[in-house]
């Protein structure tokens, strides 16, 4: 089921190739979406897509060694039909 998912990732998130690795993966699992990295230290992302890519993504960005992810706050969204890409906002 495609669904539409709004996160913010606390923790050591910034400075630790999160972006990076959030876009290569997402890429990998076609999400759409975007990631970027907030002016408090956190990252912001929303995905777009299979809700299993989604998780499995999540859980990936968890089991990296440079990143730590504390805690995330996570909101769902309307998918949006016209939304073709994935993109790190700067």
């Amino acid at each position: 089921m495609i669904v539409r998912k709004h996160y913010l990732f606390y923790g050591r998130v910034q400075g630790v190739g999160f972006r990076f690795t959030t876009y290569q993966k997402a890429i990998q699992y076609q999400l759409t979406g975007w990631v970027r990295n907030t002016y408090d230290g956190h990252v912001e992302a929303i995905f777009q897509g299979e809700e299993e890519y989604i998780r499995d993504l999540v859980r990936y960005l968890h089991s990296d060694s440079y990143i730590h992810i504390d805690h995330m706050d996570i909101e769902s969204l309307k998918v949006l039909d016209d939304e073709r890409s994935f993109e790190i906002k700067y």
